[in-house]
């Protein structure tokens, strides 16, 4: 009898053990920056381990990785790019450091559009920032579209599906569930601006909302020019401009400096108020960037 116990009890932790070794580890998953993140935990719900090379406070235009995240990337199944500058650098050593590594390009299907400045000629025109040799810098910030992230959200649901075949079913409907709030948070926005008039500029420091302003019929004026902070003289003339176009609020990212900016406020008479293209809660953070945009219009 005490033979018997024993060997149920055996029998039980054999299959406890067995059970252990065959439960669904959540897909252990690297993207570039904070919005990112909130697609693909959107996608990947409870079997994505999601983790983010530029956290909060970070500039995704020069960042460089820490070696703890080095050594967590060596263990990661699938890497999710968005065709931000520092990706040019380290997205092949990222390869080179985990060779089974997956790397999604979730900008592909994706046409940018070139980055906005401004020329010093007279008329100071709206341009196009091109490189050193000549070529023309497109604008990475493509998450700030919400047509545009249902591309990057269908990229997104075919690296999981190529990495973790078994949650199909699941992943899928996690998909459709994100499309259809893209779609409501869309309308939503597109509801905002519908009775915005002629005033459709406003300006920021960083040319960083430009797809979010040809999505929604609106221009935005850069402060910087040709990728620079401007010098004296180019801020009075950025301080003229905003005065003939009834300018009264410059947006300026949390993670540039603010000197520039509050400058150009104090001689409209306005306010600097903040925008973070790199907000984690996506959807709410356009929420609120949609309502401060349009009152900045009035």
């Amino acid at each position: 009898m005490k033979y018997f116990k024993m060997l149920m009890l055996l029998c039980v932790f054999c299959m406890i053990g067995r059970s252990g070794a065959t439960a669904s580890e959540p897909v252990p998953v690297f993207v570039s920056i904070l919005p990112q993140k909130y697609f693909t935990e959107k996608i990947g719900g409870e079997f994505a381990d999601v983790s983010v090379m530029v956290g909060s406070g970070g500039n995704p235009h020069n960042y460089e990785p820490k070696p703890r995240q080095m050594a967590k990337l060596s263990k990661a199944a699938v890497y999710f790019a968005v065709g931000v500058q520092f990706e040019n650098v380290w997205l092949e050593r990222f390869a080179s450091v985990n060779k089974n590594m997956l790397i999604v390009r979730a900008q592909d299907g994706i046409r940018k559009i070139p980055m906005t400045s401004r020329h010093h000629e007279k008329e100071h025109v709206h341009g196009q920032l091109t490189t050193d040799n000549g070529q023309l810098t497109t604008d990475p910030h493509i998450w700030l579209s919400p047509p545009l992230v249902k591309i990057m959200a269908g990229n997104i649901l075919n690296g999981f599906l190529t990495v973790d075949p078994g949650h199909k079913a699941e992943y899928e409907t996690n998909h459709r569930k994100f499309i259809n709030e893209i779609d409501a948070l869309d309308a939503e926005i597109r509801k905002i601006f519908a009775e915005k008039g002629e005033k459709s500029r406003f300006m920021v420091f960083h040319p960083s909302w430009g797809y979010f302003a040809h999505t929604y019929g609106l221009e935005q004026i850069p402060v910087e020019i040709e990728g620079k902070s401007p010098k004296p003289a180019e801020l009075r003339q950025l301080i003229t401009d905003a005065k003939k176009r009834d300018i009264s609020v410059i947006f300026v990212q949390p993670q540039f400096s603010t000197a520039n900016a509050e400058v150009i406020a104090k001689g409209i008479g306005g306010q600097v108020v903040f925008a973070d293209p790199l907000a984690g809660n996506w959807a709410e953070n356009l929420r609120q960037m949609a309502a401060k945009f349009r009152a900045a219009l009035r």
